[in-house]
């Protein structure tokens, strides 16, 4: 058995165009197929598999732009099916965190594994978690191994293109990349062949600015000097400069912060022209905002409301916001939507078309924070933990929206305010009624 790394090691596991991937493991008649995932409402592209990629969309194209290639090229799009992925994230992170003993989730499809003391072969300890996801859940997924994040994020991005653009790095690198193992000639010909901008933190518009300086390549900047890139740029660009030559500056994060703002804001399917659909909206937006305060055991001292009209449509304008204190930090849901209906009854106008309203609790403190002062409502302040409790447990247990506030409106009752989503699949692993069922 080899000895392990001297030093900490980091892996990052990426599942490949995630949300596409999710829709293909139960519809295998779109793999090989130009596939987009489009964003709430359908309206731009925000997964697109390798071979969408290939015909030239980009990143956040429009819908109308490419909706010209259904017929021309084949093109599949379907709406964003998010509790679907979701769990098929569940599934695959469960799966990743057996390749190292502690793991980050830092998004919906990728974690960052703790390899430090880990002995033997990495490389081939990676393929086959990478095997069993692929086995298990059906999604394809690249592995990247490096001694900071920076540089595990880097070498899952070699991986992929490895993968994907045969000739672009050696065929070894694909699928699971250690830059831990390379020779410092390896290191040096691997980084000159990365462009700068593929750098974990380096965005476009200080991509450009290395680029117009001569810096071209991650080589470039790594044999920079980090005291001219600070004065140049800034100390978070130093900060990537060290993680790139091997000094880790990001810990793994065991515990994520709390978030200090939580907010839920969406654009409406058709335009909403009454109060009470809007009333209903808010509704549901607050009641969200109330669950997500309470699943990182925080409480809001203050709810801002918003609602405004589309820039995009020649009608007349209007945009409103109107934050309303709390008289008391809470999660209570009933709470947070009478805030939150307050302050839209404050800045509803009719003759309007609104298109979208967002709902965001601010102010946000530890749940173990207890205000005492004199009770000076009705409920006496009555602790209402364990009722909300109970109403995040069913909805949990029996779909979300199975129990919620009488405004947010009838169960099944048409929502004119409704996200646009004539394309969404079914709830494959979320919803009994839409697993498939294999006939004889």
């Amino acid at each position: 058995m080899s000895k392990p790394a001297s030093g900490p090691l980091y892996a990052l596991v990426d599942g490949n165009n995630f949300y596409v991937s999710c829709e293909r493991v139960f519809r295998p008649s779109l793999n090989n197929r130009p596939v987009v995932v489009l964003s709430n409402n359908d309206g731009c592209a925000i997964a697109r598999s390798n071979e969408a990629k290939a015909l030239g969309i980009a990143m956040g194209a429009p819908w109308f732009k490419i909706k010209h290639m259904e017929d021309e090229a084949g093109l599949v799009a379907l709406s964003a099916n998010f509790a679907l992925y979701g769990d098929m994230s569940d599934r695959m992170m469960s799966l990743a965190a057996g390749l190292g003993p502690t793991q980050e989730i830092y998004s919906i499809d990728e974690s960052f594994i703790d390899l430090t003391g880990v002995r033997g072969d990495l490389v081939e300890r990676s393929h086959k978690i990478r095997d069993r996801i692929l086995q298990w859940v059906g999604i394809p997924c690249c592995v990247g191994i490096g001694s900071t994040k920076t540089l595990a994020k880097l070498a899952n991005h070699i991986a992929k293109n490895a993968e994907r653009k045969p000739g672009s790095y050696p065929a070894r690198l694909a699928q699971v990349c250690n830059l831990a193992a390379m020779t410092p000639q390896e290191l040096k010909e691997t980084f000159a062949a990365t462009e700068v901008g593929e750098v974990w933190g380096i965005g476009r518009r200080i991509s450009k600015q290395l680029q117009d300086g001569g810096i071209h390549t991650v080589q470039d900047l790594i044999e920079l000097d980090s005291a001219t890139l600070r004065r140049g740029w800034s100390v978070v660009l130093e900060r990537t400069l060290r993680e790139l030559q091997g000094t880790p500056c990001i810990d793994l994060d065991h515990t994520p912060a709390a978030k200090k703002e939580i907010a839920c804001t969406r654009s409406f399917g058709r335009a909403v022209t009454e109060l009470e659909p809007l009333k209903e909206a808010i509704t549901e937006f607050a009641s969200r905002t109330a669950e997500k305060l309470r699943k990182q055991h925080s409480l809001a001292s203050q709810v801002l409301v918003f609602i405004r009209t589309s820039p995009f449509r020649p009608d007349a304008q209007y945009s409103r916001s109107l934050t309303v204190p709390l008289r008391r930090p809470t999660a209570d849901t009933a709470l947070i939507v009478h805030a939150a209906l307050m302050g839209l009854e404050a800045i509803f106008r009719s003759g309007f078309k609104y298109a979208k309203a967002g709902v965001m609790v601010l102010d946000l403190q530890s749940d173990t924070v207890v205000q005492q002062e004199l009770d000076l409502e009705d409920d006496n302040g009555a602790d209402k933990t364990r009722l909300m409790s109970a109403l995040d447990t069913i909805n949990q247990r029996y779909g979300k929206g199975t129990m919620k506030i009488a405004s947010a409106g009838l169960a099944g009752s048409r929502r004119v305010w409704s996200m646009k989503q004539e394309r969404r699949t079914p709830g494959y692993t979320t919803c009994v009624d839409d697993i498939p069922v294999a006939r004889a």
